[in-house]
């Protein structure tokens, strides 16, 4: 049987992120579980892309295989009603058969939300940074421009990451305030590919930027000089989304 793509949407909060682990509920544990049931034996899912704990997913993508005889549209059904309300399943399709979620996608775009004023609705708090205090949007616009184009962005990589390199290529960087009023700035980031923590700590370094401490120009220095420590803290985990890959 050719796998199944599935894409998805989950509020990452109370989960350890994308992958199984030993401890906690993870995305991926869940829906494997969930097949597990829908398929009466162990089932496999690969992912798009490995969230981290608290990491929320507007669009992420899974593959698996199943040896029932089953349509697309009923694999959502079943799925969904063996989830939780925090974890839906959007879309099914056949895949071809060598398709895999991660190496397939040509590009991945994230967004990290900063809620910036005195008080932070609290309809909002669970997606947001907050930051209060002024921040100059318009230079953190200027900053995030610079990571466009292909670089080595050893510097805003987590630790605890085994990649084989560090260079990838930013398709578009950009920073606004949102349309709802003035406090939500909305970060925007497209690319081939992501380190860990990468985005989030971008977007700690923008804010930084924003509050003065920085220049917008002083982002090429840091990027050539690969040094983790020379950067700005990593954003929380609660702004950032997964919108969406493309193949």
């Amino acid at each position: 049987m050719p796998p199944f793509r599935i894409t998805l949407a989950y509020d990452g909060a109370g989960f350890v992120g994308w992958q199984r682990q030993a401890a906690g509920v993870s995305i991926q544990g869940l829906l494997e579980d969930a097949l597990g049931e829908i398929e009466g034996g162990a089932v496999s899912v690969v992912g798009a892309g490995r969230t981290d704990a608290g990491v929320h997913a507007l669009g992420q993508v899974a593959a698996f295989t199943l040896t029932r005889d089953i349509e697309a549209d009923v694999v959502v059904r079943a799925l969904n009603a063996h989830l939780p309300e925090t974890v839906r399943v959007l879309a099914a399709e056949i895949a071809a058969a060598d398709f895999h979620p991660q190496f397939a996608a040509r590009s991945k775009t994230y967004r990290y939300r900063i809620w910036n004023g005195h008080a932070v609705s609290p309809f909002e708090r669970a997606y947001v940074w907050h930051v209060p205090g002024p921040l100059d949007v318009e230079a953190m616009a200027a900053a995030a421009r610079l990571f466009e184009g292909a670089h080595d962005f050893k510097a805003f990589q987590g630790s605890g990451s085994d990649v084989k390199t560090t260079v990838r290529t930013v398709h578009e960087s950009a920073i606004g305030r949102s349309v709802i009023g003035d406090s939500l700035i909305h970060y925007e980031i497209s690319g081939d590919g992501f380190l860990r923590h990468m985005v989030r700590t971008i977007a700690g370094t923008l804010v930084e930027v924003g509050r003065g401490r920085r220049s917008a120009e002083s982002m090429r220095e840091l990027i050539a000089s690969g040094d983790r420590s020379a950067v700005g803290q990593t954003a929380p985990p609660h702004g950032l989304f997964l919108v969406r890959v493309e193949y």
